[in-house]
């Protein structure tokens, strides 16, 4: 018998990418997503990679009696992996009661729904917390900072639900993921990073500019303490962010996990600035990119990038993937969905 796990955001960037590891880890994903920022065609694009198509739910997790239902429902479901929340930054700020609705309630649900049941929940939280980190590269014992966005501050305290929960229930076993920034695309071309409207995040923006749907790049402040005054970011091929959710399974299937909480950072422990990449960009794909530099953006944190000694060391884990991959494997996925004309 294969292991269930549950992929909540299946159909998404990362959930996608996750559910294609699983697959291969031979494990049995069944996903659920309610749609609202994926569609159901990924579905059919797994099932190419893989040759099996997931069992789907389409189920708003925010509704507790239908997500009791569905965990209720799947027969021998030992693991949960908990990506769906909404994740814009900028909208997080105009609509906070958006985020802290549902990103709460999805999760309370889960939780409540394996009430006096064993569960091994990894758990998709994320750098901001740490804000600008006062030492570099930044490790887990780092203080969790005041969050700069309701979004932020949903993963904050979505980390301080799950260590409350492990603290009162040891049958919980809970792994908070600290990713720093996932970009690229699978090896096929098949799965990929598919924002709604104009990007949020630098890479597809870079893509997007590059194949014609955008105007020029905007690279924000070109005058920060940094080597060509642009910021730093720790960028992480979606691949081997994929992988580190099998190496958090693998973990808490052990019994080694210490205690029955913890957090691992997810990144390459290298910072990338904004200029590098581009360059990166233009080196391996051979197509120029019209950028131009503009002010400071506010909000905007000058340079993080993590130190993943932990995750290596505890987890098993470790990137396989530099910068020239993730670039190389977003410019094909962008291809292919002008190719095949999806927007």
């Amino acid at each position: 018998m294969k292991t269930k796990i549950l992929v909540t955001g299946g159909l998404g960037y990362i959930g996608s990418h996750t559910v294609v590891a699983l697959l291969r880890a031979n494990y049995e994903p069944i996903i659920v997503d309610n749609l609202d920022n994926s569609r159901l065609g990924i579905l059919d694009q797994i099932e190419k990679i893989t040759g099996t198509r997931p069992v789907f739910h389409n189920i708003d997790l925010c509704d507790e009696a239908k997500t009791a239902a569905l965990i209720n429902s799947e027969k021998g479901l030992e693991g949960v992996i908990h990506f769906a929340a909404h994740k814009a930054v900028g909208e997080s700020v105009s609509e906070p009661l958006k985020y802290y609705r549902n990103n709460f309630n999805s999760l309370i649900s889960i939780l409540k729904a394996f009430e006096g049941r064993k569960l091994n929940l990894v758990f998709s939280s994320s750098c901001t917390v740490y804000g600008q980190p006062d030492l570099l590269p930044v490790s887990e014992a780092a203080p969790v900072k005041t969050a700069e966005s309701p979004y932020g501050n949903t993963k904050q305290i979505a980390e301080e639900i799950l260590q409350d929960v492990a603290k009162a229930d040891k049958t919980k076993q809970i792994i908070s993921l600290r990713y720093f920034n996932p970009v690229g695309a699978h090896e096929t071309a098949l799965i990929g990073e598919l924002p709604a409207g104009v990007p949020q995040n630098l890479v597809p923006f870079v893509t997007q500019s590059a194949i014609g749907k955008r105007g020029p790049i905007t690279v924000f402040g070109a005058d920060y303490d940094t080597p060509d005054g642009s910021c730093i970011r720790d960028y992480i091929h979606v691949v081997d962010l994929a992988d580190a959710h099998i190496a958090a399974l693998k973990l808490q299937e052990s019994g080694k996990l210490t205690g029955n909480y913890d957090v691992f950072n997810i990144g390459t422990g290298k910072g990338y600035t904004v200029l590098e990449l581009i360059n990166a960009f233009e080196q391996t794909t051979g197509v120029k990119l019209d950028y131009k530099i503009g002010e400071r953006r506010a909000g905007d944190i000058i340079k993080v990038w993590g130190d993943v000694t932990k995750s290596r060391e505890q987890l098993g884990w470790e990137a396989k993937f530099g910068i020239k991959e993730m670039m190389r494997s977003a410019w094909a996925w962008e291809q292919y969905l002008q190719n095949n004309q999806i927007n």
